[in-house]
C-alpha cells in the first residue's frame, strides 16, 4: 500500500527556559527539544518540504513514518537554538515568519499576551487591568458587562485554564481590533514593562538571518504580513496579505513556485483557499490536531500534532499518534 501519510510537527518557542528571562513562557525547553529528535530520529523518517509538495503534486511515495518539523513566527529561539540542532542532525526545517513584526520590529498582539501571561503569575491581576481598560471605553465601543464576556470565552482547553482562555479570546478575537490593540498594548506597558521595538528585535529573527537559514536548506514559508486571522478577513484584504508576504519571501530567496502558506491562529474560509489556488500554493498548514494523511485532506488544510503530542525522551514508546502515522 502507498504511503501517503506524515505527521507534521508545530512548534513555537523553543529556548533555554530555566535561564531565560521569561520562564513561565509556555514553550519547549531546548534539552526537551534535542530529546525529541532523538526520539524521532529512532522512530520516524524525516523529509523536506519538497519531498512533501512532490507527493502532493505527483503522487510520489513517502517514506513509512515520515516526519516534518514547522515553527511558526521565526522567534530568534529558532535560530540560535533550533537551527544548529537541524543543522547538526541534516534536519529540515520548515519556518513561517510573520513579516510586519519583523520587518517594522513590532510585537505582535499575540506575543505580548503571551509574555503578560508569563510575568503575571496571578492571572486574577491581569483580569483586574482588563476590567479597568474595558471600563474605560465601555461606552465608546457599547460593549458588554465582565459577566457576558467572561461567561462566553472562559472555557478551558487542553492547553489553558479557563481564566487563561478567557484573557486570550477576549484580546485576540472578541473586541474590536482598534480597542484589542489599545488595551493589550496597555497592559504590556504596564506588566512586561519593555519598549516594544526593543523588545521586537530581542522575540524575532532579522532579515538576514531568515537569509541564512534559507541559503542553509531550511524552507521558509508564508504565515501572512500582519499575523491577521484570515477567515474574518475581505477578499481583498486577505490578497493584501498573501502578496505582500510573497514579496517578503522572494526578498529573501524563496522560490515562489514551490511557496506555503501556514495560517496564522490556524484561521481561513472558503476565500482563503480560492486565493491560494488563485497565487498557485502549494500547500497551506492548519493546527488541526491530525496525522497529515494526503489521500484525505485537501492539500490546503493539512493538520499538525502539537509538539505537547510527541514524546519528549529519547528512549520513550512510540504512543498513539505513532501507531496512527
Amino acid at each position: 500500500m502507498i504511503n501517503r501519510k506524515v505527521t507534521i510537527i508545530m512548534y513555537h518557542y523553543v529556548r533555554d527556559l530555566q535561564n531565560g528571562r521569561y520562564p513561565k513562557i509556555k514553550g519547549l525547553d531546548i534539552l526537551l527539544f534535542k530529546e525529541q529528535i532523538k526520539y524521532l530520529k529512532k522512530h520516524y523518517q524525516f523529509i523536506t518540504m519538497e519531498m512533501l509538495i512532490d507527493s502532493i503534486d505527483n503522487n510520489s511515495v513517502l517514506p513509512d513514518k515520515s516526519v516534518l518539523l514547522t515553527f511558526d513566527d521565526a522567534y530568534i529561539d529558532h535560530f540560535t537554538y533550533v537551527f544548529p540542532v537541524l543543522n547538526e542532525n541534516q534536519i529540515q526545517g520548515s519556518f513561517f515568519p510573520p513579516v510586519k513584526a519583523i520587518t517594522n520590529n513590532l510585537v505582535l498582539d499575540v506575543n505580548k499576551i503571551h509574555f503578560i501571561l508569563a510575568q503575571e503569575e496571578n492571572k486574577s491581576k491581569i483580569i483586574a487591568e482588563i476590567k479597568s481598560e474595558l471600563n474605560k471605553y465601555r461606552k465608546e465601543y457599547n460593549l458588554e458587562s465582565d459577566l457576558y464576556y467572561y461567561k462566553k470565552l472562559a472555557q478551558a482547553d487542553r492547553y489553558d485554564s479557563a481564566d487563561i482562555q478567557y484573557i486570550k479570546r477576549l484580546l485576540q478575537v472578541e473586541l474590536d481590533e482598534n480597542l484589542r490593540k489599545n488595551i493589550t498594548g496597555t497592559l504590556f506597558e504596564k506588566i512586561v514593562k519593555m519598549d516594544e521595538n526593543s523588545f521586537s528585535r530581542e522575540l524575532y529573527m532579522d532579515i538576514e538571518q531568515i537569509k541564512c537559514m534559507q541559503r542553509n536548506g531550511m524552507h521558509i514559508g508564508s504565515h501572512g504580513y500582519d499575523h491577521y486571522w484570515l477567515g474574518t478577513l475581505t477578499k481583498e484584504n486577505q490578497r493584501n496579505e498573501i502578496e505582500k508576504s510573497l514579496e517578503f519571501l522572494k526578498s529573501v530567496g524563496v522560490d515562489l513556485k514551490n511557496w506555503t502558506m501556514c495560517y496564522p491562529y490556524g484561521n481561513y474560509d472558503r476565500i482563503t483557499l480560492e486565493l491560494l489556488s488563485e497565487y498557485k500554493c502549494k500547500l497551506a498548514l492548519t493546527t488541526k490536531t491530525r496525522i497529515a494523511d494526503l489521500g484525505k485532506f485537501n492539500k490546503y488544510e493539512l493538520p499538525r500534532l502539537d509538539t505537547n503530542d510527541i514524546p519528549k525522551h529519547e528512549n520513550s514508546n512510540g504512543n498513539d499518534w505513532y501507531l496512527i502515522g
